[in-house]
Formats: structure tokens, C-alpha cells, sequence
């Protein structure tokens, strides 16, 4: 369980990232339902919660901003950075997974990390100004993604299916996140890392209820303490390959399992985009999470989707996913360190087989990103 965290004072943040980025995250966040979540590139521990608030603990922001200290830290060396992190900091975050910060340095060192799919590399499509964006389907690496698989059954993915980013297991869920470098080419843009557990496609020219049997493998537990906690994973509904036609409609009648096992919860409608794009989420603008009922936290699986109208053309997948984290790009066209070692929840796990990949929080601006890195692994293994 996430313990509560000491709120952040807003100025600080803004000063960090800058006023409007810092809005723009804290808007994404508006009526979130699962636990806070880590933004990765912030020194410290900062996370955004489900009122759209910053808490945690930052040691930044006083005089600084990110680009400001990015210029210092391109003046110097990686192990000179590490160390300028305030000590007490350092010291009160133990890691999880690992005995301590050394001991994952040291594990690293020694041949227990790896590179998330060797490289990644990301040509994101156009997009609509506050809308999110998929990256499933695009490539180069990992390669584009297919389409969900037809109800149904659905598609319960793992790290094999094509567009899921791959690794190697290591002994039983010992492994864990602990650092990228990432780049991207247009200026405030945000990712979301994320677990996609399932997906489904939907028949678009169709009014009736169509029912869905295929159920996720990883994050299925009722029991909150658990690390596979069903609570927080969410849903969204993605455009596929093909654009919708220009129809009004709306997502309605549809039930889903909930984070307590209680099955048939019926999900709030939400409203689709009339001619929406491929690869945005059908979805209102500033939302990247289907909103559940009343006291719901996660989607344990789907019982049935519906449209309000048949869409005659068009192709849309429902998906399921577990958010990891959120990298954020203040500065442009260079490559940017994000700390999951010295963050709390400090290395968050990677389940054996978890398919990871990547999606745009509502865009700034329309122009098609293209984002490019490595992602690190270390296992925390004996």
C-alpha cells in the first residue's frame, strides 16, 4: 500500500518544469481512481494524485529550473551527479527489491542489467491538441503492434506479442526498473509507460452488446497490499489502423469486472470523436483513463462493450493497462536521465512477461514526436 506523502508547494514544481507543463500534468490527473502515480524525471519523489496535486518529496524548484540544472549536469559526469543528490534523501529511500541504492549499483555493475528491447525508438503519429496518442502501432522499435485480437476472447498480451517491448526473465519477478535516457523532439510532450495486460477489438458498425470473455494474466488480485493489485489499472479506447467515419457516438452499456472481483460494474459513458484519427484514444480531450463507477479503483477484466451508433467505418481497440510512470520533456532533442532507482517506489517491478509500451498524455500541439532512448532493467535477484 502507498502510504500518504506531504504535498509539494505548487510554485516550486512550476518553476521546475514550467507553469504550463506543470498545469498540463496536474489537468491529466483530474478524477484519476487508482494510486498516485511517479513522475519519473523529477529529482526526488514526486508523484501526481487523482485530485491532480503534487506530493512527495522534491528538493527542487527553489531558484532552478529543469533546464537550468540539465545544463549543469551535461558539465558533469554521471558519478558527480549521483553524488550532488542530497544524502537524506538517499538514505531514507530504501529501495524495493534491492537491500540498498549500492546494492542495485553493484548488481548492475556485475552483469544483472539489460536494456528494455536493446534500444527504443519511436515515430509518434499526428495528433489532436489535448488529445492522447497511441505508439502501439507505430515503430521502429519495438515494431508496430497489431490489433487487438477480434471478441470474444480478446488478447491477454505478454512480452512476445509484437510492439510489447522485450527482455528476459530472471528468476520469478525480480526484475525491476531502474533508470532510462530518453529523448524527444518536440518540446512538453509526455509518456506514459505503461503494462498493457489486454486488449480487445470492437466491432465499430454495430449497435448491439458484444460480449467479452478473455481475461488479463498479470494484475488480477484482489488483495490491496499485493504487488499485482488489480487496483489501478484502467481502460482506454484506442483508434486503430483505420479512422472512425464521421459519426457522433458514445461508449455506453459497458461492464467490466472491478479491482474487488465484483463482476457487471457498468462504466460511465463516455463520449467517442466523431472522425477521430488513428492511433488517438476515442476519448474526451484531456483524458487518457475510461472514468469507473462510484468507489471503483481498477478493471480486473471487460464483460461487454457497446457503441450508441454503428461508426460504418473504423477500427478501435479497448485496452487494459497498468501505468508504470510518466517521463515528461521539458527540454527538446536531448537525451534526458529518468531515475527509478532513487524515486520511490524506487525500481518498481516488472512482471515476468509484461508487455511495456508507451503512450502521448494529452498533446501540446498536434505535431507527430518522434522519441528515442534505452530503458534499464536490473535483477534483484540473490
Amino acid at each position: 500500500m502507498l502510504t500518504k506523502r506531504k504535498a509539494i508547494p505548487s510554485a516550486r514544481i512550476e518553476r521546475w518544469l514550467g507553469a504550463e507543463r506543470a498545469e498540463r500534468l496536474s489537468a491529466h490527473m483530474k478524477g484519476w481512481y487508482g494510486p498516485p502515480i511517479n513522475l519519473r524525471d523529477l529529482p526526488g519523489s514526486v508523484w501526481l494524485g487523482g485530485d491532480g496535486d503534487y506530493c512527495g518529496d522534491f528538493d527542487r524548484g527553489f531558484f532552478d529550473s529543469a533546464e537550468d540544472a540539465f545544463g549543469r549536469l551535461l558539465r558533469r559526469e554521471s558519478d558527480k551527479w549521483r553524488r550532488a543528490l542530497h544524502p537524506d534523501i538517499l538514505a531514507q529511500y530504501a529501495s524495493v527489491g534491492f537491500a540498498s541504492i549500492s546494492d542495485a549499483l553493484s548488481r548492475a555493475s556485475s552483469g544483472n542489467r539489460q536494456l528494455l528491447n536493446g534500444a527504443i525508438a519511436k515515430s509518434g503519429p499526428t495528433g489532436v491538441g489535448n488529445v492522447c496518442s497511441s505508439l502501439w502501432r507505430v515503430g521502429t522499435m519495438p515494431a508496430a503492434g497489431a490489433a487487438g485480437s477480434a471478441a470474444p476472447g480478446g488478447r491477454a498480451l505478454t512480452k512476445a506479442t509484437t510492439g510489447a517491448m522485450a527482455f528476459n526473465n530472471v528468476s520469478t519477478d525480480t526484475l525491476h526498473l531502474t533508470g532510462a535516457d530518453f529523448a524527444a523532439n518536440v518540446i512538453n510532450n509526455s509518456l506514459m509507460l505503461y503494462d498493457r495486460i489486454f486488449d480487445v477489438a470492437k466491432t465499430m458498425n454495430s449497435t448491439a452488446t458484444e460480449s467479452v470473455t478473455g481475461v488479463p494474466t498479470r494484475y488480477q488480485s484482489t488483495t490491496a497490499s499485493a504487488a499485482d493489485y488489480a487496483g489501478g489499472n484502467f481502460l482506454f479506447i484506442e483508434v486503430g489502423g483505420t479512422a472512425l467515419a464521421a459519426t457522433a457516438h458514445n461508449w455506453t452499456t459497458c461492464l467490466y469486472r472491478n479491482q474487488a472481483g465484483t463482476d457487471a460494474q457498468t462504466l460511465p459513458s463516455v463520449t467517442g470523436a466523431s472522425g477521430a484519427i488513428v492511433d488517438r484514444f476515442d476519448m474526451p480531450a484531456n483524458t487518457w483513463f475510461c472514468p469507473l463507477a462510484s468507489g471503483d479503483s481498477g478493471v480486473m477484466d471487460l464483460n461487454q462493450m457497446q457503441c450508441s451508433a454503428a461508426v460504418a467505418t473504423g477500427a478501435v481497440n479497448f485496452v487494459i493497462g497498468h501505468s508504470i510512470g510518466i517521463m515528461c520533456f521539458p527540454v527538446i532533442s536531448s537525451m534526458l536521465p529518468f531515475d527509478w532507482l532513487t524515486n520511490r517506489n524506487q525500481a518498481p517491478r516488472i512482471f515476468d512477461d509484461a508487455a511495456l509500451a508507451l503512450f502521448e498524455l494529452p498533446k501540446p500541439a498536434t505535431t507527430a514526436t518522434t522519441y528515442s532512448g534505452m530503458i534499464y532493467a536490473t535483477s534483484a535477484a540473490p
